[in-house]
């Protein structure tokens, strides 16, 4: 998928607030305020001076015209923006880059389901039946080389993964896709020392059917594809 262009080079100050983020443009030397869509804790991510990429909006009606969309990394992209990755995997889904969901008849994105919840996408087929897919963001990583999900406590994300053991309950497919957005893992594992309740729900889930994989991103200046599955720990 193709990122926003022209992105423009700065340095973060500090991230406050969870939605903004001051940077200190590099050409320049203005200080602007970003939109930061990643409401997470984005553990080691909101360094002060870390060297990141942003975006202006042409649209007058914005009220932030900066959205903070990508952050260096000891020299590996990570993408900030939450709102790219259901796009990069409907992509992928799309071009037949994911063999796990491919060759399905349609896809469609943000379909009601659960309870008050709204799925990421859902594949159907008239021979396949239904597919139920979310899609998790992944930027965390404590150790290098390995990704982890979630930073911090998310009861949203189990209640997802009830859900989906529903879906599977009823006869359908039930899929959790953990897009990691950074370009320096191997490998993913879930951090069940930060949310051990949502550790315990994706065991669940996982005995109920659902299934889980891992793929990692290349990601440049213009770019974000998904590259390759990378093993989940814990499952065999």
């Amino acid at each position: 998928m193709r990122l926003p262009q022209p992105l423009v080079a700065g340095r973060l100050l500090r991230r406050y607030k969870r939605f903004l983020a001051d940077v200190v443009l590099d050409a320049s030397g203005e200080t602007v305020t970003a939109h930061c869509a990643n409401s997470g804790s984005m553990m080691g991510l909101a360094r002060p001076g870390a060297r990141v990429l942003l975006w202006r909006s042409p649209d007058p009606k914005r009220k932030l015209a900066w959205s903070w969309i990508l952050e260096d990394v000891d020299g590996a992209w990570v993408c900030i923006d939450t709102g790219l990755p259901n796009a990069v995997v409907a992509e992928a889904i799309a071009q037949g880059a994911i063999p796990t969901l491919a060759g399905w008849a349609t896809l469609r994105r943000e379909v009601a389901y659960g309870v008050n919840s709204r799925v990421d996408l859902l594949l159907k087929d008239p021979i396949r039946g239904r597919a139920w897919v979310e899609v998790k963001n992944v930027t965390l990583s404590r150790v290098p080389g390995v990704a982890e999900f979630p930073d911090a406590r998310t009861t949203r994300g189990a209640k997802h993964l009830v859900e989906l053991s529903a879906r599977v309950a009823a006869g359908d497919r039930a899929v959790m896709v953990y897009l990691v957005d950074r370009s320096d893992c191997a490998r993913f594992r879930l951090a069940a020392d930060i949310d051990p309740a949502y550790a315990l729900a994706f065991a669940a889930a996982r005995a109920a059917g659902v299934e889980a994989i891992a793929w990692a991103t290349r990601i440049t200046e213009e770019t974000i594809v998904v590259e390759r599955e990378i093993p989940i720990d814990g499952l065999g």
